[in-house]
């Protein structure tokens, strides 16, 4: 039996990310949101599509990317109608990019609840997810709140964001919905202990749902040059002028322009296992490990003597690993890296010299 689903509902989904963090997998032209990077045998951002077909029809999801990488949109998520692949003009951050999405739904529901999210986070539980996310959706549908998702702080991480809020939950609502009181970017190390040991701290998830007009108005009260700009946006905006409309966009975060600043902004304390998998060492704390402390997270692989590796081969490679402790081992199309996890802040500077290296040979 086919799932009905609110024809209201919508999801912006946002893949313009360039990074290379995960050099040797990931590179300018191919960013982690297009590689598999949690062994699931699909990539971030098919998983992400995948996860909100269940919660929005499927022609009421939105990606909004660069140009350079819409092909490859294209070729893993096959069959999306034009309006449903938005291409940025320049990286402006998300402020704008949520703009220039929401200026198109617009056009087609004035009345949708919208899920903002990035394409490039790895959620464990897809039916809590669900659950929690359509949870969040009832709550904006009869309150103007713009409700962000938390989790649960599982170890003092300084590398992402943390959400305080009002231990009481907020009457007639979910025990698990609170107001927000601040929010804390990457807190120092003795910090984000603190905020675990208070239990008034959750993880900043990135995911964002509100209804349109709520949104609308809160572009309109604290980015409104952005407001003024982007909401005359759609479809038939000729090139010219989006090219022209993102030349004089702000740079600037939709956390630090909107959410932060607002007033009617909600945290829903979320059930499902949650990581933004920024860094190979993320990656490792997110994923199950073996007796060893080890995790594989594609190839065939054989360790021997060999504890608190993180492994990630291609699927169809077989490898044998004796003797190692605390590595990652990494290959790409045409280089394998192996190198301590303590030391991955040296990660650009070995993709920079691979690069020289090959250049050398090609002259």
């Amino acid at each position: 039996m086919t799932k009905h689903l609110n024809p209201n509902n919508f999801c912006i989904i946002m893949a313009g990310g360039f990074g290379s963090r995960f050099w040797p997998l990931c590179s300018v032209t191919k960013p982690k949101q297009f590689i598999d990077l949690v062994g699931t045998g699909e990539s971030m951002i098919q998983n992400t599509f995948r996860r909100f077909e269940n919660i929005c029809p499927r022609e009421n999801i939105i990606i909004v990317t660069t140009k350079a990488h819409e092909a490859q949109v294209r070729r893993q998520i096959p069959d999306l109608l034009d309006y449903q692949i938005l291409c940025e003009p320049f990286r402006r951050n998300t402020a704008p990019c949520i703009a220039y999405a929401a200026s198109v739904i617009n056009t087609i529901n004035p009345n949708a609840n919208i899920v903002v999210t990035p394409s490039d986070h790895a959620v464990f539980g897809a039916g809590e997810f669900e659950r929690n996310i359509n949870d969040a959706i009832q709550m904006v549908d009869s309150h103007d709140w713009i409700v962000t998702l938390g989790a649960r702080p599982v170890n003092p991480n300084i590398k992402y964001g943390y959400i305080q809020f009002r231990e009481a939950g907020i009457r007639g609502t979910s025990s698990k919905i609170h107001k927000v009181v601040t929010f804390v970017e990457k807190p120092p190390f003795e910090m984000a202990c603190q905020f675990i040991s208070s239990g008034e701290f959750l993880w900043n998830a990135g995911i964002f749902i509100w209804r349109l007009p709520v949104l609308m108005e809160a572009y309109r009260r604290h980015l409104p040059q952005i407001a003024e700009r982007f909401f005359t946006l759609n479809l038939d905006t000729p090139a010219k002028q989006l090219r022209e409309t993102y030349t004089q966009a702000q740079n600037i975060s939709v956390d630090y322009g909107i959410i932060e600043k607002a007033d009617n902004v909600y945290v829903l304390e979320s059930e499902f296992g949650w990581s933004d998998v920024e860094t190979w060492e993320s990656l490792y704390m997110a994923k199950p490990k073996d007796d060893s402390g080890n995790v594989i997270a594609s190839g065939h692989v054989l360790t021997y003597d060999t504890h608190n590796c993180i492994v990630h081969l291609n699927p169809e490679k077989y490898a044998v690993i004796q003797g190692l402790d605390g590595y990652i081992v990494a290959g790409g199309a045409d280089t394998l890296l192996i190198c301590r996890r303590d030391q991955e802040e040296q990660l650009m500077k070995f993709n920079s010299d691979v690069e020289l290296m090959k250049a050398k040979k090609n002259k």
